[in-house]
């Protein structure tokens, strides 16, 4: 168990791991402003009744990239149902304008306010009559002078929390109050770092993951069992991508959607090439369909106790076992309940456990080095038309 909401099953691998749990003593210890944000105590940079009374339309589009956007689309797609407004997550660059309505509300994000691809979709959608927010550092760029000429509100991105670590910041509690939700139940990280399982089992889990890594395992794969989480694994893999590919080292985390891909990916999982590790991820749904009794034929009929869901986790514990018996290293998530708290114990608990595999691995997990020379050399390429 690793909380109330999320029962764990680590990963086998036991070892003495006093390093690993001193760095996270010292990252705990020294609170970076990532970390802080993480806390019941960070105060967000807007007034949420200022930026409310704009926001009354129910549909919002929401213009960024990368984790920009990742962490609000992650959390809309995680808990929709709570939601009382309609989304539409613009993060990635058209090339033709869709059809919206008129009067659209608009909240862009870029913490440097010149992101390439942010800019030209801003060009494309937004209309004179639109109400826009800007989540930006407050210092000359394009898209905060943009937001100055247009006489639209601009909310202060935090200068000192990067995009993929901004999700407990304004830049994911600001689209998740507007979505009708609570961020306060997002930002647990003053219960966890209180609790010995929690601390125990993410010591643990780095521990063993640097240990597969040693071993030339360096795929992470995500066997993904709960469709309302896949935008979180999106999140999860900039995370890790971004944070971690540094100085010939890194974890390349893929995404495997099941139990489709029994169909597909798992012969190669089970028997080709062992440079892998699997996180197990899967959700008890109390609102899943349940089968119609009626038209089971006799060598079918064991299925007429059981809904959709409880088929899906069926079909997990099995493909556990198999990975246990063929030695696959794995660990194994189930959510058992679907709120605010649980997703902010996860966006805690995977920060924190990236931060950790940073130091371990003696890279810095919070730059981008190489990224910026695309970005340096693109903008070469406007000079040369």
């Amino acid at each position: 168990m690793l909380t109330k909401s999320i029962e764990l099953k680590n990963f086998k691998y036991r070892k003495n791991n006093k390093n690993i749990f001193n760095k996270l003593k010292l990252i705990l210890k020294n609170k970076s402003e990532t970390i802080k944000s993480l806390s019941k105590n960070y105060k967000d940079n807007y007034k949420y009744k200022k930026i409310s009374q704009i926001t009354r339309n129910k549909d919002i589009r929401l213009i960024g990239m990368g984790g920009s956007i990742l962490g609000s689309k992650a959390i809309f797609n995680f808990l929709k149902e709570k939601s009382k407004k309609n989304f539409v997550f613009i993060d990635n660059l058209i090339s033709k304008k869709e059809k919206y309505k008129n009067n659209q509300i608009n909240l862009i994000i870029s913490k440097s306010g010149n992101t390439l691809e942010t800019i030209t979709n801003v060009n494309l959608l937004i209309k004179k009559n639109d109400k826009n927010i800007f989540i930006t550092e407050k210092k000359p760029s394009h898209l905060y002078n943009l937001a100055k000429k247009l006489k639209s509100e601009v909310i202060e991105h935090n200068n000192f929390i990067g995009g993929r670590f901004s999700v407990l910041s304004e830049v994911g509690m600001l689209p998740a109050e507007l979505m009708g939700l609570n961020p306060k139940k997002f930002r647990q990280f003053d219960n966890l770092v209180k609790s010995k399982k929690f601390i125990n089992q993410l010591v643990c889990s780095t521990g063993a993951i640097l240990h597969l890594h040693k071993k030339k395992k360096f795929n992470s794969i995500i066997l993904n069992y709960d469709e309302k989480s896949h935008y979180l694994f999106e999140w999860y893999q900039q995370l890790i991508a971004e944070s971690l590919g540094k100085k010939g080292k890194g974890i390349l985390p893929i995404i495997s959607e099941m139990p489709k891909d029994n169909h597909s990916m798992m012969q190669l999982y089970l028997d080709g090439f062992k440079n892998n590790f699997f996180t197990f991820f899967s959700c008890k749904e109390k609102n899943s369909d349940q089968l119609n009794s009626k038209i089971f034929l006799p060598s079918h009929k064991y299925l007429r106790f059981y809904s959709s869901n409880k088929i899906i986790l069926k079909q997990k514990k099995a493909t556990e076992i198999v990975f246990s018996k063929k030695n696959i290293p794995f660990r194994s998530f189930e959510i058992n309940k679907r709120d605010e708290t649980t997703l902010g114990e996860l966006f805690c608990y995977f920060i924190l456990e990236t931060i950790l595999l940073g130091r371990a691995m003696n890279v810095n997990p919070f730059d981008q080095p190489s990224v910026e020379l695309i970005k340096q050399e693109t903008k070469k390429q406007f000079s040369l038309r």
